[in-house]
Protein backbone atom coordinates (compact mmCIF):
# COMPACT_ATOMS: atom_id res chain seq x y z
CA UNK A 1 0.00 0.00 0.00
CA UNK A 2 1.17 3.44 -0.87
CA UNK A 3 1.60 5.80 1.64
CA UNK A 4 2.29 8.66 -0.21
CA UNK A 5 -0.67 10.20 -0.48
CA UNK A 6 -1.76 10.04 2.34
CA UNK A 7 1.66 11.52 4.03
CA UNK A 8 0.97 14.73 1.86
CA UNK A 9 -2.89 15.43 2.69
CA UNK A 10 -1.57 14.93 5.77
CA UNK A 11 1.03 17.44 5.65
CA UNK A 12 -1.06 19.91 3.69
CA UNK A 13 -4.09 19.94 6.41
CA UNK A 14 -1.21 20.68 9.43
CA UNK A 15 0.03 23.42 7.29
CA UNK A 16 -3.01 24.78 7.08
CA UNK A 17 -4.27 24.17 10.37
CA UNK A 18 -0.80 25.85 12.12
CA UNK A 19 -1.27 28.85 9.26
CA UNK A 20 -4.94 29.41 10.70
CA UNK A 21 -3.66 29.38 14.04
CA UNK A 22 -0.80 31.64 13.52
CA UNK A 23 -3.43 34.44 11.80
CA UNK A 24 -5.81 34.28 15.46
CA UNK A 25 -2.88 34.85 17.84
CA UNK A 26 -1.79 37.45 15.48
CA UNK A 27 -5.17 39.00 15.62
CA UNK A 28 -5.81 38.32 19.18
CA UNK A 29 -2.22 40.31 19.75
CA UNK A 30 -3.93 43.04 17.62
CA UNK A 31 -6.66 43.11 20.31
CA UNK A 32 -4.84 44.13 22.87
CA UNK A 33 -2.40 46.76 21.28
CA UNK A 34 -6.03 48.93 21.74
CA UNK A 35 -5.05 51.48 24.07
CA UNK A 36 -7.76 51.02 27.46
CA UNK A 37 -10.14 54.08 27.33
CA UNK A 38 -12.92 55.64 29.78
CA UNK A 39 -15.66 57.48 30.14
CA UNK A 40 -14.84 61.17 30.67
CA UNK A 41 -18.16 63.79 30.73
CA UNK A 42 -18.00 67.33 30.04
CA UNK A 43 -15.53 67.52 27.72
CA UNK A 44 -17.23 66.81 24.31
CA UNK A 45 -18.59 69.42 22.18
CA UNK A 46 -22.28 70.03 20.80
CA UNK A 47 -22.93 66.85 18.71
CA UNK A 48 -19.52 65.21 19.31
CA UNK A 49 -20.44 62.83 22.28
CA UNK A 50 -19.81 59.50 22.40
CA UNK A 51 -23.15 57.82 23.58
CA UNK A 52 -25.85 58.44 25.78
CA UNK A 53 -26.24 62.05 27.15
CA UNK A 54 -28.65 61.80 29.63
CA UNK A 55 -32.58 63.45 28.89
CA UNK A 56 -33.43 64.87 26.35
CA UNK A 57 -30.65 63.00 24.21
CA UNK A 58 -30.28 59.16 23.20
CA UNK A 59 -26.96 57.83 21.44
CA UNK A 60 -23.59 59.29 19.76
CA UNK A 61 -23.94 62.65 18.15
CA UNK A 62 -27.24 63.60 20.11
CA UNK A 63 -25.38 66.68 23.11
CA UNK A 64 -27.25 69.77 22.79
CA UNK A 65 -24.15 72.35 24.02
CA UNK A 66 -20.42 72.03 24.16
CA UNK A 67 -19.30 70.42 27.78
CA UNK A 68 -22.83 69.15 28.41
CA UNK A 69 -22.10 67.33 31.73
CA UNK A 70 -24.23 64.78 31.58
CA UNK A 71 -22.20 63.59 27.85
CA UNK A 72 -19.42 61.44 27.44
CA UNK A 73 -16.96 61.04 25.49
CA UNK A 74 -13.95 57.81 25.52
CA UNK A 75 -10.87 59.44 26.33
CA UNK A 76 -7.46 56.90 26.70
CA UNK A 77 -7.99 55.59 30.56
CA UNK A 78 -5.71 58.33 33.03
CA UNK A 79 -6.46 61.19 31.07
CA UNK A 80 -10.23 62.47 31.83
CA UNK A 81 -9.31 64.60 34.94
CA UNK A 82 -6.66 66.29 33.42
CA UNK A 83 -8.66 67.09 30.28
CA UNK A 84 -9.16 71.35 30.67
CA UNK A 85 -12.78 72.87 29.44
CA UNK A 86 -13.89 76.31 29.90
CA UNK A 87 -16.23 74.69 32.62
CA UNK A 88 -13.41 72.74 34.64
CA UNK A 89 -11.77 69.37 34.11
CA UNK A 90 -13.35 65.82 32.59
CA UNK A 91 -15.09 63.53 35.14
CA UNK A 92 -15.08 60.08 35.50
CA UNK A 93 -19.00 60.88 36.74
CA UNK A 94 -21.93 62.82 35.23
CA UNK A 95 -21.95 66.60 36.41
CA UNK A 96 -24.54 68.46 37.35
CA UNK A 97 -25.40 71.29 35.28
Amino acid sequence: MNMRPFAVTALSLSALVAGAAMAQDKMQDKMHDKPAMEKCYGVSMAGKNDCAAGPGTTCAGTSKVDYQGNAWKNVPAGTCATIKTPTGMGSLSPIKS
